[in-house]
């Protein structure tokens, strides 16, 4: 197989598949707080929190729909580009792929028809639960499709017979260790950045002065979720680099740039690496802090490039095992610097909530809409670790990446669809933020007028 065209297949569904991405974790915490908001309407009767509702609602239907667009396309590249690995894993990775658009996608996109054109002609705790069902439906919808990542990552409940993965053990599938540390750190990491989307268009407003009661009321809800959404995925995300080290070393030694095994073992503030040469050029370390983070332990050994180069050869056979440092490396930063930069807004806006302070004359509030960046960088980039890390591995430890791409597929083909694939894309993006934008700078109902005091003890 031509390597360039495996490159640029590899470009491709890492074009479709990011861009796809900055759309599944708003669904997921987006449908979560829009129904939170619901719940506080049908149990007070507020009309604010109806027009809450409303109005971060019509974000998420503008948000799901190009979801749903983007998302299409994911699964007819693997025909496309990579029928080999199709071929090889289908009886495997269909299966949670079809569960996934059965149940979860229907289940998600039927009953937002429902909320859609059911409010005021059905009773409000039946609109209320097809809210929490379209919630529930994109919660699920997660967990199968990184089912069948989780497989790519660790392969378990399967046989090998005739030059095919053949599944003989779906609950140790469904089970798979890996699985349960990935999904939670997706699950909350969609949870943050649907609280950092209210967060920052609600900051928008309140710097205005634009229905403070509404956007006031908006920020305290999405602050408090997005300070334990945010917490949690630092646990769940130390959880999940521990469970790395034992199953995916080389993924941790490329995020370290750690060319060798080292106990204890240092951690890397700052490194520009010579990947050609398998050196650093320069770097900055903190001795046993890996180790620490590793083994919750300032002791242990953490296993460096050069040594399991050797390990996988032995075992694999000849070959280059080694994955991109430096984008591994970068990755890892970007995905956890963003994370705990996240934190410390989610705490100081917390903070100004519990003092009561009014938002329009707090400094940090102009800048809060740019925060919105923040879960988008951090969680491309934790993707871009996942996969890029994992290399040269399409399916760790039984197909490289260069043996899965479709034998007919020419570099022109390629070439135009890529090409095809990013025009379209862009197109869609630019679309995509003008709707929101526009929707999301609108004045809900009842906030042009000046508030009597009796009026703001009712909104609030």
């Amino acid at each position: 197989m031509d390597e360039f065209v495996v490159i640029l297949s590899r470009w491709q569904f890492a074009i479709t598949t990011i861009y796809h991405f900055f759309f599944v974790p708003l669904t997921v915490g987006l449908s979560v707080l829009v129904a939170i908001m619901e719940s506080i309407y049908v149990s007070t009767g507020k009309s604010m929190y109806k027009n809450m509702t409303k109005f971060w609602g019509k974000l998420f239907v503008i948000n799901f729909a190009m979801g749903v667009v983007t998302g299409i396309v994911q699964e007819f590249q693997f025909g496309m580009n990579w029928s080999v690995y199709s071929r090889y894993v289908g009886d495997i990775f269909g299966a949670p792929l079809a569960i996934e658009a059965l149940l979860a996608f229907f289940l998600e996109s039927t009953f937002l028809g429902v909320w859609i054109f059911g409010w005021d002609k059905l009773p409000k705790r039946i609109h209320l639960l097809s809210i929490w069902l379209v919630a529930i439906g994109s919660t699920v919808s997660a967990f199968w499709i990184l089912v069948a990542n989780s497989f790519m990552q660790a392969p378990t409940g399967f046989v090998e017979e005739n030059g095919r993965l053949i599944m003989n053990n779906f609950g140790a599938l469904v089970a798979n260790p890996n699985l349960w540390v990935q999904f939670p750190h997706t699950l909350l990491s969609g949870f943050t950045t649907g609280a950092f989307f209210v967060i920052g268009i609600s900051a928008y407003h309140l710097f205005r002065n634009q229905n403070a009661p509404m956007f006031t009321s908006s920020i305290r809800l999405a602050t408090i979720f997005g300070f334990i959404s945010i917490f949690l995925v630092i646990l769940v995300g130390h959880n999940q680099g521990q469970h790395m080290v034992k199953t995916q070393p080389m993924k941790m030694a490329a995020a370290e740039a750690l060319w060798e095994s080292e106990d204890p073992a240092s951690f890397s503030l700052f490194s520009i690496v010579d990947e050609k040469n398998g050196k650093d050029v320069f770097s900055v370390r903190i001795p046993a802090v890996l180790s620490f983070l590793s083994f919750n332990s300032f002791t242990g050994e953490v296993k460096g490039i050069n040594q399991l180069q050797l390990e996988y050869e032995q075992l694999y056979g000849p070959g280059n095992y080694t994955p991109p440092i430096t984008i591994s490396y970068w990755a890892f930063r970007a995905m956890v610097g963003a994370g705990f930069l996240m934190f410390l807004i989610t705490a100081l806006v917390l903070y100004s909530n519990m003092r009561n302070l009014n938002y329009s004359k707090i400094k940090l509030v102009r800048f809060l809409p740019f925060a919105i960046a923040l879960p988008y960088i951090s969680n491309s980039a934790g993707w871009i670790l996942t996969e890029v890390g994992r290399q040269p591995w399409i399916v760790f430890g039984y197909m490289k990446t260069i043996d899965a791409v479709s034998p007919n597929v020419t570099i022109s083909m390629v070439w135009m669809s890529l090409i095809g694939f990013a025009l379209i894309y862009g197109i869609l993006m630019v679309a995509d933020i003008y709707l929101l934008a526009k929707f999301a700078k609108t004045i809900p109902n009842a906030s042009t007028k000046k508030l009597s005091s009796s009026e703001k003890a009712y909104w609030e």
